[in-house]
């Protein structure tokens, strides 16, 4: 079993509040950021953001923001889908 290390962020209620955010929301903001500048991977992003992959796909397009899907990708997808024999 990995056991992952948990990092605590003290944001005071005040910031939230002047930026009219909530908690949910800051992560959201943080992940989505993070992603669009390709220092989280898509599922690390959404990891983050505590939403499921097609929310967080749909929070992406609202934003305008580009997948990150280049060819290395879709050669390890096309592996995958060799290994399961579902492409010949």
């Amino acid at each position: 079993m990995i056991s992952e290390t948990m990092t605590t962020l003290e944001i005071p209620q005040g910031i939230l509040d002047a930026a009219h955010l909530t908690l949910p929301d800051l992560r959201r903001e943080l992940a989505l950021a993070l992603y669009a500048q390709q220092r989280l991977s898509l599922g690390k992003a959404r990891e983050l953001a505590g939403l499921t992959l097609w929310e967080f796909r749909q929070w992406l397009a609202l934003r305008r923001i580009e997948a990150h899907y280049d060819t290395t990708d879709l050669q390890g997808d096309l592996d995958a889908l060799r290994e399961l024999g579902r492409l010949t």
